[in-house]
């Protein structure tokens, strides 16, 4: 039996304003914080608590659905991407931001069908920010459209990244190389802290191009189909498919753009791939 799209958007909505009501009711609290890999690499009870929540209530509806998820695979499960249907969720992306109660938090949800995205909801609950898009019919803020920037030019461009959570002296190396690279070369540069967030501003036209390498699948699954409903492109940074496993990402607002940017980067091959 084939599954109803339409159908499937809207319980995982639900599911998604629910959880994002968690989210912005704990936002200014306290909150208790597990370090992982180290003390910037943090989880918290909201983290768990909404990976829950989704997961159950997609399960509830869908038993037949797989999930690709921060949390899950942070208990040592390998994230696995086949053909079934597949939710890929970041449950709250953005956790240091959220720790600080700095603003910019959200929830990051992709249903994939056939390795292909066909859902994706990036959901900041603080400030309200609803990005939505399904495969073919455009994206969205709040329910209005959306579209890229249309910009070309290298140096007329704003930019999004991340520094990461990985304290590796050779990947913190090339962050900071091409990021002294670009800020020569380019308008502008900013960091909200999210990478989904990141992405958004690309698909809502805010920013114009958005880079990173070591980020996941949880991180960017949902904001590669906004962006590429939005009018823009998503790409592997060195040109060719984006690859959702492979920890890097590059999305711009036309091809023009990525191509210059990919080419004025420092490539870097996090290790291992998701």
């Amino acid at each position: 039996m084939s599954l109803n799209l339409d159908e499937c958007y809207e319980h995982v909505l639900g599911l998604v304003e629910s959880a994002g009501s968690l989210i912005a009711s704990r936002n200014s609290d306290r909150k208790r914080v597990l370090e992982k890999s180290s003390n910037i690499d943090l989880l918290t009870e909201t983290d768990q608590q909404v990976e829950r929540l989704l997961m159950d209530g997609i399960s509830a509806r869908y038993p037949d659905h797989r999930f690709i998820g921060e949390e899950e695979t942070s208990e040592g499960k390998k994230a696995e991407l086949t053909d079934a249907p597949t939710w890929i969720i970041d449950p709250v992306d953005g956790t240091m931001n959220f720790v600080h109660s700095f603003p910019h938090s959200c929830i990051s949800i992709a249903l994939l069908v056939a390795r292909t995205t066909e859902i994706a909801i990036i959901f900041n609950p603080i400030l309200g920010q609803k990005f939505t898009a399904r495969r073919g019919k455009g994206a969205f803020l709040n329910g209005k459209p959306i579209h890229v920037s249309g910009e070309t030019r290298f140096a007329y461009a704003l930019a999004t990244t991340e520094f990461g959570t990985s304290r590796d002296e050779e990947k913190t190396a090339v962050v900071l190389e091409n990021i002294g690279k670009l800020i020569r070369q380019i308008h502008g540069m900013r960091s909200l802290g999210s990478a989904a967030l990141n992405m958004a501003m690309v698909a809502l036209g805010g920013a114009d191009f958005n880079y990173e390498f070591g980020i996941h699948a949880w991180d960017i699954a949902a904001g590669d189909l906004l962006v590429r409903e939005a009018g823009g492109v998503c790409l592997d940074p060195a040109g060719g498919p984006l690859d959702l496993m492979s920890r890097r990402v590059l999305c711009a607002s036309t091809q023009e753009l990525a191509d210059q940017v990919g080419a004025a980067l420092t490539q870097y091959y996090p290790e291992p791939r998701d």
